[in-house]
């Protein structure tokens, strides 16, 4: 959905729209990212700014920095 420039606050405020470059340089200082890093997030968990604020969280948590190591978790089940 298109960046409504009309609308003021609510539910547009909570969206994150990758493709407008103002949108990409505010939410990835707000975060402390990279604008790529951002943009992962939002392919990874859609374009609602709690979501990818907690998948950002936890990518923190768990050290990862985007390229996987061997050992200790793998992706086995």
């Amino acid at each position: 959905m298109p960046d409504n420039l009309q609308q003021r606050g609510g539910r547009d405020r909570e969206l994150i729209d990758v493709n407008e470059d103002y949108e990409l340089r505010d939410w990835s200082k707000k975060f402390g990212v990279t604008k790529e890093q951002l943009k992962e997030a939002v392919q990874a968990v859609g374009n609602e700014s709690a979501k990818v604020e907690q998948y950002l969280k936890g990518r923190e948590r768990s050290g990862s920095s985007g390229s996987e190591r061997g050992g200790g978790r793998s992706g086995e089940r």
